[in-house]
């Protein structure tokens, strides 16, 4: 990871897309070692096709799961997600398409069944998020779209997985810094990742008798497409030189959270919230 800020650049439009930023994010660290953690598992990873969720799915193949990635139409950014899943030795099958759309939530998990066999891991990490300067300028239907992608997409995959999980199973979310320290301009989105933290703590004690662990992920500033695709090029030149690390972080210094609590070694483990976010102090 280089400590460097990244230079002021603009996308116009979300997603975003990974292959168009400078530097590209980087999905895996050239020291990581795997030891098949997830063998034999299969996961369906939301968001999947770049920054955190590229991570993840990559991650959790050289760990020795088959993944199913949700992405809405990044083609390109998601077929290079498959290429590196498959250069682990793994099987990566692409599912397109809105999540904001409960019918189609419903097929991403019928067709990760039908393609992989069964379902033993979810990560919900889809989700979108809008500058506005001022409460005013958030109108109803931006609230509503940001909700339906970064909370109801969550609830709806959850429902239609549940019938799939086991014992043993894991539900790993991504929530956000936001939801603990809170954001001047990203207010609905904050909103929607405070809604994720509750309802990861709830999900868990409501499936703990049935033996499956729900936990969730709160990233800081972290270098992915969204950022670019979010903030003016002067934003972005700054991102995360203010928290105690003084950089923004990597999706690959993220992604062994998600690893470590889809795995058995954080088999006491549920209802809890990883912070990778620089150093910023939060409590919860």
């Amino acid at each position: 990871m280089s400590d460097a800020p990244q230079p002021p650049q603009h996308q116009q439009r979300q997603p975003g897309r990974e292959a168009a930023m400078q530097p590209r994010p980087e999905y895996l660290r050239p020291d990581y070692r795997a030891c098949g953690k997830l063998a034999g598992k299969m996961a369906l990873i939301t968001g999947g096709d770049s920054g955190i969720g590229r991570a993840v799915a990559v991650a959790f193949a050289l760990e020795g799961a088959d993944v199913a990635i949700a992405y809405l139409e990044e083609h390109d950014d998601a077929d290079e997600t498959r290429r590196l899943v498959g250069a682990a030795g793994r099987r990566c099958v692409l599912l397109p398409g809105d999540l904001a759309e409960e019918v189609h939530c419903r097929e991403v998990v019928a067709r990760t069944v039908d393609a992989l066999g069964r379902l033993d891991v979810v990560v919900n990490n889809a989700g979108e998020q809008h500058e506005r300067a001022e409460l005013q300028d958030i109108d109803t239907l931006q609230l509503e779209r940001t909700f339906r992608t970064n909370v109801f997409a969550m609830f709806h995959i959850v429902r239609a997985a549940l019938p799939h999980l086991g014992q043993g199973a894991a539900i790993v979310n991504s929530a956000s810094v936001t939801a603990y320290v809170g954001h001047p301009s990203l207010m609905d989105y904050a909103a929607s990742k405070g809604a994720i933290v509750a309802f990861t703590r709830s999900l868990a004690n409501n499936l703990a008798r049935r033996g499956i662990r729900v936990n969730a992920v709160a990233p800081g500033p972290i270098w992915t497409p969204l950022i670019p695709a979010t903030f003016s090029a002067e934003h972005v030149a700054k991102f995360g030189a203010s928290k105690p690390l003084g950089r923004a972080g990597q999706p690959s210094e993220v992604a062994p959270c998600y690893v470590f609590l889809a795995s058995e070694d954080a088999s006491y483990m549920t209802g809890q919230v990883l912070h990778p976010n620089g150093g910023e102090m939060v409590n919860g």
